[in-house]
């Protein structure tokens, strides 16, 4: 579209319902997004003035409901896409490069002459970019160069996983101009999986990637994380009359891969003793019995870890039944033993190697003592830093956001929409 006409579509609110659909029917949310993609706008022109037709492209952060590190065995997953996004504003020339310009960030330049792994790009955006470009030239799609500028609400190392949604952003933006949309949403959070775990240097599942690109609550198999099974949930938690809130205990996570790392190395060290790749192959009755000789060969929290997978696999279906048949106090019963589970076996709450600082444990201490019951907490995403997820009754969300604001400083505590489109290009 011209960008003449993307300005004035905002402004008329021309795009007023697409906001709704990404964002929800507030009127203060669409008046926000309107103010917020104006700015995006106004940057974009200023770096790449030359650039009169773009094209403008979201993705989705992702809430983890169920599942805590059970996707990176093959295990089960629920997850929710959110309405906290990140976009792009993009024009595509044939210069052979990619120009990418975050909000925050030095630029990078990926040239699409040399695609193969840098070291020190590990750890860094510049690697996803590059090992999702080289992806579309290994499978025979075509790629080529773009100016991007982007701006994300998603708090990074928030637990909502901005790094999937940035994997997922750049890959509509390649596939949905390159490849008229061929390559596909699936294919695109593979993509976005691969040059995490290979580019970027972090071991993880594909459940981050899948519920970001596919968008919607679900319910993931992975057992074939070549032919996933992704069911749909149909449940909603404010007509139930609570909400999901998310608090960011300033404590990010956007540093720790080692540590997450570290949960998918013990977990397929003990399923390699079991005679198995992953522990979703592993035979649990075999995994206690053999105890007294894994330990000979295993570290404590790798037997520990490995005992958290195989309940929480088993809890991650069971919640999608009792939401499937609104059963919401025995889903709550069940995401409280998650969080147990993360804090006891898994052990996620804080890093060993810094135990006075503790603001996970602290967040959902103050969270029981304030639902005295009532709800639900357990700890958001990977872990050891990060975010704490609350199930909330409405009238208690006020209070509670207070409560957490006091805490861990002002918007610390958000409540989150449901999305139920991924990837997405907007069009006037």
């Amino acid at each position: 579209m011209e960008f003449s006409n993307f300005i004035n579509g905002i402004s008329s609110g021309a795009f007023d319902q697409q906001f709704v659909k990404l964002y929800g029917n507030s009127e203060k949310m669409i008046l926000r997004q309107r103010a917020r993609f104006i700015a995006a706008a106004e940057n974009f022109s200023r770096l790449f003035p030359e650039s009169d037709e773009i094209s403008v492209f979201s993705a989705p952060g992702r809430t983890e409901i169920g599942g805590n590190h059970t996707d990176h065995q093959h295990g089960c997953v629920v997850a929710a896409a959110v309405s906290a996004d990140i976009i792009a504003l993009v024009s595509y020339h044939n210069e052979g490069v990619i120009h990418v310009v975050s909000e925050g960030y030095e630029p990078i330049d990926i040239s699409l002459d040399d695609l193969s792994p840098a070291k020190n790009e590990t750890g860094t955006s510049s690697a996803l970019i590059r090992g999702i470009a080289s992806a579309f030239s290994e499978n025979g799609t075509e790629i080529g160069g773009f100016n991007a500028y982007i701006t994300s609400d998603i708090p990074d190392g928030s637990g909502l996983s901005s790094s999937a949604a940035f994997e997922i952003l750049i890959g509509n933006i390649i596939d949905r101009h390159y490849n008229s949309s061929s390559v596909g949403a699936e294919q695109l959070a593979y993509i976005g999986n691969c040059a995490e775990n290979t580019y970027f240097g972090k071991k993880s599942g594909i459940m981050d990637q899948l519920v970001s690109s596919l968008g919607g609550f679900v319910f993931l198999d992975l057992e074939k994380p070549d032919e996933p099974v992704v069911s749909p949930i149909d449940y909603d938690f404010r007509s139930a009359g609570y909400y999901v809130c998310i608090t960011d205990t300033q404590s990010s996570h956007s540093a720790l891969s080692s540590e997450y790392s570290a949960i998918v190395s013990e977990m397929h060290h003990v399923a390699e003793l079991l005679g198995c790749k992953f522990l979703r192959e592993a035979d649990e009755e075999a995994f206690y019995q053999q105890l007294p000789e894994l330990r000979k060969k295993c570290s404590d929290r790798e037997l520990l870890r490995a005992a958290h997978f195989f309940n929480e696999n088993k809890r991650a279906l069971l919640q999608a039944e009792d939401l499937n048949n609104g059963d919401t106090e025995g889903f709550f019963q069940l995401v409280n033993e998650s969080g147990q589970s993360s804090a006891e076996l898994l052990q996620n709450i804080y890093t060993a190697g810094s135990p006075d600082c503790q603001p996970i444990s602290l967040a959902l201490m103050m969270t029981k003592k304030y639902l005295s019951g009532s709800g639900a907490v357990r700890v958001h995403g990977g872990g050891f830093g990060g975010t704490i997820q609350a199930f909330v009754p409405n009238y208690m969300v006020p209070g509670y956001i207070k409560e957490m604001e006091r805490l861990f400083g002002v918007d610390s505590c958000s409540v989150l929409n449901i999305r139920n489109i991924g990837g997405f290009e907007f069009k006037i």
